[in-house]
């Protein structure tokens, strides 16, 4: 439990570092409006999985992801000397898929909030089949067995 604690720390400590090196240390005109979304670190504190998206299209994730495996050797000295690990985690780019799994969900939520207002209208407009109230009520029929 507090192995899982300090390796959550260390990643939070990891993602704020490795984002503050790509808007001021790496120059590299092939990165792209890079947003570093997520970091994790494994219980043994050995690989950092740093989780990214950027704003554009293909080409711009294709040129941003090798601009930032060219990077990661001197993300991951500063990181190194930020931390002050006996050893320092190796580093590894991942794309974060979220913003697009969100525009997915959202389209499908979108398809489901039509299909309720067309369930809707048609029952506003539905009539029962047989009688308003189908219901036995006590009174109407003397011939009850009780």
């Amino acid at each position: 439990m507090m192995g899982e604690a300090r390796a959550k720390q260390l990643a939070d400590r990891i993602q704020v570092l490795v984002a503050e090196l790509l808007e001021r240390r790496v120059k590299d005109p092939r990165l792209g409006f890079v947003t570093v979304t997520d970091a994790r670190l494994t219980g043994d504190l050995r690989e950092a999985s740093i989780f990214y998206t950027v704003y554009g299209d293909e080409q711009a994730r294709a040129s941003t992801a090798a601009a930032l495996e060219s990077a990661r050797g001197l993300i991951r000295s500063e990181v190194g000397k930020a931390l002050g690990l006996r050893h320092t985690p190796s580093v590894a780019f991942f794309l974060d898929a979220v913003p697009e799994s969100a525009g997915h969900i959202e389209e499908l939520l979108a398809k489901a909030r039509e299909a309720d207002a067309e369930v809707a209208k048609a029952a506003a407009q539905a009539k029962p089949a047989g009688e308003p109230d189908p219901y036995k009520h006590r009174g109407d029929d003397d011939s009850d067995d009780e």
